[in-house]
């Protein structure tokens, strides 16, 4: 039986308990929904963005409007999760607009060069040593396939739990270890062969 086109099919289900308290204005029930769906919103940001402070920022975010929208929220029947995550991509998707999502590249200190032991010939050195380092480490990522990679890049230079790791690859976390474990090997002996 088809319904009339102006009437809408009712929710599969009651509303959960936390979201019709926190509904009404129940703050110990919101708060409960932020512990348990800080990290699935904080994983599914930090993927997109790769910056851990700024994923902390815009998951902060995503229940500071939250808690302010939360009166409008209507059960449809869909897990609370998906309005969490529908909030995180409008965020994401303006800090992209914005243009304050990207790259940058740390530029040298500025040394003093009256400081004892800052002569030409050690600057020169530690900064060929420096450009050596960088070119070893690029190599020994290029020669990951793009699962490592990606773990690596989440597991050291988002500095990640494994626990973290698993749940924004959607992996267990046995799964992270052996990928990391494999990757570490793979990137230690491509960096071998280019110090050689």
């Amino acid at each position: 039986m088809s319904l009339p086109n102006n009437a809408t099919a009712a929710p599969p289900g009651p509303e959960p308990e936390l979201v019709a308290r926190a509904r009404t204005g129940d703050r110990d029930a919101f708060a409960a929904l932020y512990h348990e769906h800080y990290r699935p919103v904080y994983a599914y940001l930090l993927v997109r963005t790769r910056d851990r402070h700024l994923a902390e920022d815009l998951t902060q975010e995503v229940f500071t409007r939250a808690l302010r929208r939360i009166d409008a929220f209507t059960w449809q029947g869909t897990a609370f999760a998906a309005w969490l995550t529908t909030i995180a991509k409008n965020l994401y998707l303006d800090e992209i607009g914005r243009g304050r999502t990207r790259l940058e590249t740390p530029v040298a200190e500025f040394q003093d060069p009256q400081a004892p032991g800052r002569d030409t010939e050690s600057l020169a050195l530690r900064e060929l040593e420096a450009v050596e380092a960088h070119e070893a480490v690029r190599a020994a990522l290029h020669a990951l396939n793009d699962h490592q990679r990606h773990c690596v890049e989440l597991r050291f230079l988002d500095e990640l739990s494994a626990e973290e790791t698993a749940l924004a690859m959607g992996r267990s976390v046995g799964a992270v270890k052996t990928l990391t474990y494999r990757a570490l090997q793979k990137m230690r002996w491509t960096a071998e062969a280019v110090c050689v």
